[in-house]
């Protein structure tokens, strides 16, 4: 998801948390929640007869605070945010997924975004290249193509736990000789993404 949206023209922005996987919470307690709007529809809801388990797996899909809980830098009490009761609890996943362990491993997701804001830096195209999306009858694969003046990019994002062959020929052909910019996996092979790959390619005229 990060690939996809660095390499489009607009401007991305990071939410607190995304950079290290940060993953939504799953209270079990209504009462663990703070969100106001969580709150009024859990009340409405019960009113109108849904069950307490239905409601709240509404909550868990499109809740506000799934992802407002406290940044998580450490292995330490409420993931280092806090010595005193944080506003909401910290999702307890903090003891392996934390700012900390994110430094440790070079292949972390922290690196990989640093090296996406390091390439919109470099290469002029994705701030000033048009867009020209491909594959549009993919239910699986968002694929877009960046070009300005003679330089070109395909940004390929298969979105399914599954793998998918690229079939389209005259893209195929196009992505013959590229040079791979960035992805998520270790070199694979070209016409094959893997489950939630991720690929960009500098087509080369």
């Amino acid at each position: 998801l990060a690939t996809c949206l660095h390499f489009m023209q607009g401007t991305p922005y990071i939410y607190q948390g995304e950079e290290i996987g940060m993953t939504n919470v799953k209270f079990d307690s209504l009462e663990d929640y703070r969100d106001i709007e969580t709150m009024n529809m859990y009340k409405e809801r019960i009113a109108l007869g849904y069950s307490h388990e239905e409601i709240m797996k509404s909550i868990y899909v499109k809740g506000r605070d799934n992802a407002r809980t406290p940044m998580q830098w450490d292995r330490s009490a409420n993931g280092g945010f806090t010595t005193g009761t944080p506003w909401i609890k910290v999702n307890p996943r903090y003891d392996e997924i934390n700012v900390e362990a994110a430094l440790e491993d070079h292949q972390s997701i922290f690196y990989f975004y640093q090296k996406l804001i390091a390439l919109r830096k470099e290469m002029d195209i994705i701030i000033e290249g048009d867009f020209k999306l491909l594959l549009r009858e993919s239910s699986e694969v968002f694929a877009y193509e960046r070009n300005w003046k003679d330089e070109q990019l395909i940004v390929l994002s298969n979105f399914s736990s599954a793998e998918v062959v690229i079939e389209d020929e005259g893209l195929l052909n196009k992505m013959q000789g590229s040079e791979l910019v960035i992805s998520n996996y270790e070199a694979g092979k070209m016409s094959i993404l893997r489950p939630y790959e991720s690929v960009v390619l500098k087509i080369m005229h």
